[in-house]
């Protein structure tokens, strides 16, 4: 059996499955079990070309800068949805759908990611510190980072299940308990139960700077369009994106001047699992548009993909945009693979790119 067609018979099995633990997988630990903070080894196989039949890594605007497989003995390790990268490009916090984070240290051979470093693991808390240990609470999806930074800082952590997105301090390199909520619309007492808040992001420029932007995964009866919010002065306003060929959000991301990079993905039966990244403009941003944006790139299992979840943004060391991808294994180590990519964003063909 060839590699994409076994890829994709491993994805249909985890997907009729529900995701859950593959034989040769430890059961996860619940977050109650993880009392403390503790280290966590990660090991990083890397990944150069995304795509083989493309020996130059260079598809349209976006250049493949590098990857990595990433594995670690600890049941812990798996499942992560968000992600934050800090401007530098090394620093870096994922949260995951069981309930747990982590902080490490993205390092580099060239411009190419070669491994991961000085990781830390921990539980996502509730209100006053105590601990989640229903699957309902634990299932975080989104993270971004509000102010600050991620040795001490704020940032927001979104919930698919149920549905909150709560501020989290960072201290010294540690998520804390959640200070407050966002204040949901009251529609969003429709999402379903695994469809809620799958991205979240914060404006970085444009005349929204400072925004939250959160999106649903699926939103009942807006066939066509998904549903999304910016809040303002801690209001939420409706937004939507146009559904192209059904995807589903999975990640949101800012750009320095405003605009959003949107993480989607597909699956079927008869094709497996697609991403797509697209940009919207930043003047396009604001309460009550029709959001669009412009395909950046489409994905399948021919390319070095999986279950895409987690979107962050960067200025690489020439200035340049970097977009960080990471995906979600479901804890089934046999089954999927946690990857963590990387790619360039260059200027429009006909245009000025995104400052």
């Amino acid at each position: 059996m060839c590699g994409r067609t076994l890829r994709t018979v491993v994805l249909l099995a985890f997907l009729l499955f529900g995701g859950g633990s593959g034989g040769a997988s430890a059961e996860p630990l619940k977050p109650a079990d993880l009392e403390a903070v503790q280290p966590i080894e990660v090991v990083a196989r890397p990944i150069e070309r995304f795509r083989s039949s493309h020996p130059t890594n260079l598809f349209g605007r976006l250049q493949f800068r590098g990857g990595l497989v990433l594995t670690s003995s600890s049941s812990l390790f798996g499942g992560w949805s968000g992600i934050v990268v800090e401007p530098d490009g090394r620093r870096m916090l994922a949260i995951s759908d069981e309930g747990t984070w982590m902080t490490a240290e993205i390092t580099y051979r060239g411009r190419a990611p070669s491994g991961i470093a000085h990781a830390r693991i921990g539980p996502i808390r509730a209100l006053r510190g105590r601990h989640l240990n229903k699957k309902r609470d634990l299932d975080a999806e989104g993270v971004a980072l509000l102010s600050g930074s991620l040795s001490r800082g704020t940032v927001l952590v979104s919930f698919e299940r149920n549905h909150r997105i709560g501020m989290f301090p960072m201290v010294d390199s540690q998520l804390e308990a959640p200070v407050r909520y966002l204040k949901l619309p009251p529609e969003a007492r429709r999402m379903r139960s695994n469809s809620g808040i799958e991205a979240v992001t914060v404006l970085k420029g444009g005349s929204m700077k400072g925004s939250v932007v959160a999106f649903s995964e699926q939103f009942p009866g807006n066939a066509g369009q998904h549903t999304g919010w910016i809040w303002i002065r801690d209001v939420a306003h409706r937004m939507t994106l146009l559904d192209h060929g059904g995807f589903a959000i999975t990640d949101a991301a800012s750009l320095d001047d405003g605009g959003l990079v949107i993480l989607e993905r597909r699956f079927r039966w008869t094709e497996g699992v697609k991403m797509r990244l697209r940009l919207v403009e930043a003047d396009a941003v604001k309460p009550g548009a029709v959001l669009d944006g412009e395909v950046l790139l489409e994905a399948d299992l021919a390319s070095a993909i999986d279950n895409m979840e987690g979107l962050a943004v960067h200025r690489g060391p020439d200035g340049e945009t970097v977009l960080t991808l990471i995906s979600d294994n479901n804890f089934n180590g046999f089954l999927q693979r946690n990857l963590l990519l990387q790619f360039a964003l260059g200027p429009k063909r006909n245009g000025r790119g995104p400052e």
